[in-house]
């Protein structure tokens, strides 16, 4: 697919700009222009079939509305269908229909035909849900069902009690039951796109759990005689230290998954049944860092690029821990990266390395704390600094005042809103002339889970949901509910959606800092000046159809505005 790019240009499908787009984030991210077209939301996956259809003159296969033959699958072995992104589809005499990501590739359709035995008849689908239907229709060979299966438990020594050791015979083996248990839960979870792992020890069970679009849902139940050796079976990989059983350990794991490089934050907590492990993926490709991919409000994004590209001041990112802060720190300062700006961050921990940027891992143990780091970056001639969270009256303070002095600095509060930030900062001990001329932009955010394009359904909306939103202005009269389908795993959701409530420091907002104004009246006076709140922005939301009213009054709360 080396020219498909010029190809989708000269057919009129993209223009130069997205390509040249598409370029960088291939060099920047990885996956292949296909991967990136749909996860930057430039084309549906339906839209870049029908774009290759006519590209190579061959049958486009919307794939979300096929029915898949297992007995075609069974025709090709996974290894070849992942090389070349193809998946046998159906099987007519002696011909196989195989939807194929690059109809062109006659070495991979000569390949099929001599494993299979069968004339190959090529169609076209989006990578994307080709690679959704490997996965799912392919029987893994460290599948955890397979695993659990072939498990000769009484092969494996395993002590109980954590005041024990652990017998680490054939942890290091890469056929141990226990191992290949370990590979597959870590691949199942990256395949299914969960953010986190949680293995949890209780006084009868292990309970293994993944958080998928904010949610956790339990996925299996390993044997109990193997909850000591699955820990120390991570604390390996993790380089931690498994002696240890007291105290919290954390740690690092890179691995290759699915042909992907995953970095794995470990986390291990002594409870009354054994150690707790967590574990955060860490999924670059599934990083996305495109500000115009947000889903902000057209004032909203306007309000937060003009403060990002501002040559001094502060902006803050606030919401609670998982509402996706350090990925909008991100998206901003790859809209500002450029060849002749010094970006440096202090972070806790840096959870993804992006090019061109300079980042510093905090370590409190040995004094390198944030506010450290941000003396020391002040020395280094910056442009832009992201300060990872501001703590405490020290860091807030250096911040405000490189802001003043020349710099821009990034940075992330736990608050509730955007309007109760500057409350928080005065609480730290900042002065209100500090706040009121340093800050730029407030930002507050959240994140909702999105409806699932293939299920949603329209329903009309209850009269008491409506009176909970607070719906003010033209009247919601019907809404859409999730239903579960099998692209969404039943849940009837997919993916996730920011809420974002942009507050710009304006002259008048200026003064009732100043002035110590409360928190309600200074969000009274930014929705006068056009601010939407967070229950604001779910509302639209919800009107558009992205998400269910469920979703929003779990994750806003209702907006007091005084009279």
């Amino acid at each position: 697919m080396k020219d498909i790019g010029q190809k989708l240009v000269d057919g009129g499908y993209i223009d130069g700009s997205i390509l040249d787009r598409l370029e960088r984030q291939q060099k920047a991210h990885g996956g292949s222009l296909g991967l990136n077209l749909v996860k930057l939301g430039i084309l549906t996956e339906q839209q870049l079939t029908q774009a290759l259809s006519s590209i190579y003159r061959v049958p486009g296969l919307n794939l979300t509305e096929t029915t898949v033959d297992p007995e075609a699958v069974k025709l090709l072995p996974q290894e070849i269908a992942t090389k070349f992104q193809v998946l046998p589809v159906k099987r007519e005499g002696r011909r196989l229909q195989v939807a194929m990501a690059d109809p062109g590739n006659i070495f991979a359709i000569d390949d099929i035909k001599f494993i299979t035995g069968y004339e190959v008849e090529p169609t076209v689908a989006a990578e994307s849900a080709i690679k959704r239907l490997i996965d799912r229709h392919y029987d893994q060979a460290d599948s955890m069902a397979r695993v659990m299966q072939d498990m000769q438990f009484d092969e494996l020594e395993v002590v109980e009690e954590t005041t024990d050791d652990v017998d680490l015979s054939g942890l290091a083996d890469e056929s141990a039951p226990v191992v290949k248990l370990v590979n597959s839960v870590l691949a199942d979870a990256v395949r299914k796109g969960a953010s986190d792992i949680h293995i949890e020890p209780y006084e009868r069970m292990v309970r293994v759990r993944y958080r998928i679009d904010g949610t956790l849902y339990e996925v299996m139940s390993p044997p109990f005689k193997l909850k000591a050796a699955i820990t120390s079976r991570i604390k390996i990989m993790a380089e931690l230290d498994i002696a240890e059983r007291r105290i919290p350990q954390d740690g690092r794991i890179k691995i290759k998954i699915l042909d992907r490089t995953i970095d794995l934050r470990v986390s291990t907590l002594p409870t009354i049944f054994g150690e707790k492990v967590v574990m955060r993926i860490l999924d670059k490709g599934n990083l996305r860092i495109d500000l115009t991919q947000f889903g902000m409000g057209e004032r909203a994004f306007r309000d937060l690029v003009r403060a990002i590209e501002s040559p001094y001041g502060m902006v803050l990112v606030t919401g609670p821990t998982g509402s996706g802060k350090t990925t909008t720190l991100y998206s901003a300062l790859s809209r500002v990266s450029l060849p002749g700006v010094n970006i440096m961050t202090a972070e806790d921990p840096v959870e993804y390395n992006i090019e061109g940027i300079n980042q510093v891992q905090i370590n409190d143990d040995i004094g390198l704390s944030f506010a450290t780091a941000l003396r020391a970056f002040l020395r280094q001639d910056p442009n832009i600094v992201m300060v990872g969270e501001i703590r405490d009256l020290d860091t807030a303070s250096i911040a405000t005042k490189a802001a003043l002095t020349g710099h821009l600095v990034l940075s992330t509060l736990h608050t509730n809103d955007a309007p109760s930030t500057v409350n928080r900062l005065v609480d730290m001990g900042v002065e209100p002339f500090l706040v009121a001329s340093s800050t730029n932009l407030i930002m507050a955010q959240r994140l909702v889970r999105r409806l699932c394009t293939g299920c949603k359904v329209e329903t009309p909306l209850h009269e008491e949901v409506a009176r909970e939103l607070e719906v003010t202005g033209e009247p919601i009269t019907s809404i859409y509910e999730p239903r579960g389908c099998l692209e969404c795993a039943q849940t009837g959701y997919r993916g996730r959606q920011g809420l974002y409530e942009v507050m710009p420091i304006s002259p008048t907002i200026r003064e009732l800092i100043l002035d110590r104004a409360p928190a309600v009246v200074i969000k009274k006076q930014a929705v006068i000046e056009g601010m939407l709140t967070l229950r604001m922005d779910g509302i639209l939301k919800v009107r558009s159809g992205v998400t269910s009213p469920g979703e929003v009054l779990k994750e806003t709360a209702a907006d007091r505005l005084g009279g």
